[in-house]
């Protein structure tokens, strides 16, 4: 019996702690960009990630999802807390009314659900189609844009679901969304 156990052991050392690591290694390597988080460089200058978050606090820019990590790609997580935990409950509370003082007019329930509360990683480099059409009389404003047009690069960086199926159906990535937006109306401040 102790025989078989040491051998089931060391069987199961070598396929999980070797094994499949190295299998997920060469996988990565294989796809260098996608595993390094597709670096964006423009003009031999790193931009940012493409499947990271990063934080824009500026109202000349979209915002991503909230983190609870504060966009630290080390120490991805989310918070854990409850829908009905206090703390958790305050910083949506908290969230909301930042968001109403930036954008005048609007309601708390036009608020869509990714402006207030972080993804499970809290790296989520995608904020819904709904997210950056509610942002953007506020980008327009900031910016001096016709806000016709606003949405309409919004509807040109729409992403769809992953093969059709999984995931929300209309996502629009951030970073990709705020460089196409500096393109057509450099920003005079940076995030």
């Amino acid at each position: 019996m102790i025989r078989q156990s040491i051998t089931f052991i060391i069987i199961s050392l070598v396929i999980f702690g070797v094994l499949y690591p190295m299998t997920i290694w060469g996988i990565g390597k294989l796809m260098p960009n996608a595993s390094n988080g597709k670096p964006i460089i423009i003009n031999g200058q790193l931009r940012g990630f493409e499947n990271i978050a990063q934080e824009f606090s500026s109202e000349n820019y979209f915002w991503s999802r909230p983190s609870a990590v504060e966009y630290d790609a080390s120490s991805t997580g989310g918070s854990n807390y409850g829908p009905s935990n206090e703390v958790f409950l305050q910083e949506v509370s908290d969230r909301i009314e930042s968001i109403l003082q930036s954008h005048p007019g609007k309601t708390k329930a036009e608020i869509p659900i990714d402006m207030v509360t972080a993804s499970g990683s809290g790296l989520d480099p995608f904020i819904s189609l709904e997210s950056a059409l509610f942002q953007s009389e506020r980008i327009s404003s900031a910016r001096s844009l016709d806000n016709d047009q606003l949405k309409q690069l919004i509807l040109d960086h729409k992403e769809a679901a992953l093969l059709g199926l999984f995931g929300p159906k209309d996502l629009v990535n951030v970073l990709k969304l705020n460089m196409a937006l500096d393109n057509i109306s450099p920003s005079l401040t940076n995030n």
